[in-house]
């Protein structure tokens, strides 16, 4: 399959404990517990902003349909969601960006690497993606050892560069499909 065959319809991956789906307006009650939360915006690279605060502005506009992917990240026992995850950014049908959040209450339990891994296996197994990589400020050690146990690379670092919205150190990391065939070897 290919990129270009997602784009009205995305798809659900399934983990041990995590579903990632689609968000729906039932998810408003579960988004409003952390969305809030100053703590999830310390290394986002903005503060939250008007969806963040106000969840149900997610579902005002209808959507375009586009080859980026955006998840809902729930648990499996409750459907709860408990966080977010993107593929954005999409160049050439070859490599993309990714991003994800976890509620503050769900840190530390290894759903974000969980969700990574999910999100790798999809992209380099289902799309034609070839590289996916992502930024991550210097001082979020938690995310860098998630993309590191991954199998990301730092590539580098960028000195008080622009994340999004702020101004800090940041680390580029950056995923190939080969890197992936060779792990696995």
């Amino acid at each position: 399959m290919a990129l270009a065959d997602y784009i009205e319809n995305k798809p659900v991956l399934r983990t041990e404990r995590l579903t990632l789906r689609q968000l729906l307006q039932s998810d408003i009650p579960a988004l409003k517990e952390w969305m809030p939360d100053k703590t999830m915006y310390t290394y986002w690279g903005k503060p939250a902003g008007k969806t963040d605060k106000n969840p149900e502005l997610l579902f005002e506009n209808i959507k375009k349909n586009t080859k980026s992917f955006h998840w809902a990240v729930a648990l499996n026992e409750n459907d709860k969601v408990v966080g977010e995850a993107w593929i954005y950014l999409i160049e050439k049908n070859r490599m993309a960006k990714i991003a994800l959040r976890i509620a503050p209450a769900y840190q530390g339990m290894g759903f974000a690497t969980e969700v990574t891994k999910a999100i790798i296996d999809f992209c380099f197994t289902h799309t034609e993606l070839q590289r996916i990589w992502t930024d991550v400020d210097t001082r979020n050690i938690a995310s860098w050892k998630v993309l590191e146990k991954c199998g990301f690379t730092r590539e580098g670092m960028i000195r008080q560069g622009k994340m999004v919205n702020t101004w800090c150190d940041y680390y580029i990391y950056g995923l190939l499909k080969t890197d992936i065939e060779k792990f696995s070897s």
